[in-house]
């Protein structure tokens, strides 16, 4: 497959009370120990290839919603395609603190998702 989705995010108004909640429902980790301090949520997925994600604040009068987060080989050619096709930039391309490199879109309906190229891929 060669565009998975490997990370996944809720962004909500109440973080903190998402993280209880899923943590207590599922049973799923949660930590602050990452460079960017929000928190991240351990799934307990299949362990050679975990779909993990976490909970982040939205912006000011934003209700929540989920994000996904898809690999991509190219992160610069693939925001020209998807701007050719539509899409929106909501979030420029940016280097993470751990050296990933993401960006968040808007497909041609508004809905955001994210794409990524991992560090150490390529």
């Amino acid at each position: 497959m060669p565009n998975p989705v490997i990370r996944w995010q809720i962004v909500s108004p109440e973080p903190g009370i998402g993280a209880t909640f899923y943590h207590k429902l599922f049973g799923w980790e949660v930590s602050k120990a990452n460079a960017m301090g929000y928190r991240e949520l351990k799934t307990g997925a299949i362990p050679a290839a975990p779909v993990d994600g976490g909970i982040w604040p939205s912006p000011p009068g934003q209700g929540p919603f989920v994000q996904l987060f898809i690999e991509v080989a190219d992160v610069d050619a693939c925001i020209a395609q998807a701007q050719l096709l539509g899409a929106k930039i909501i979030v420029p391309k940016s280097v993470l603190p751990d050296g990933d490199i993401m960006a968040v879109l808007g497909d041609p309906t508004g809905l955001p998702f994210g794409v990524c190229r991992l560090k150490g891929q390529g």
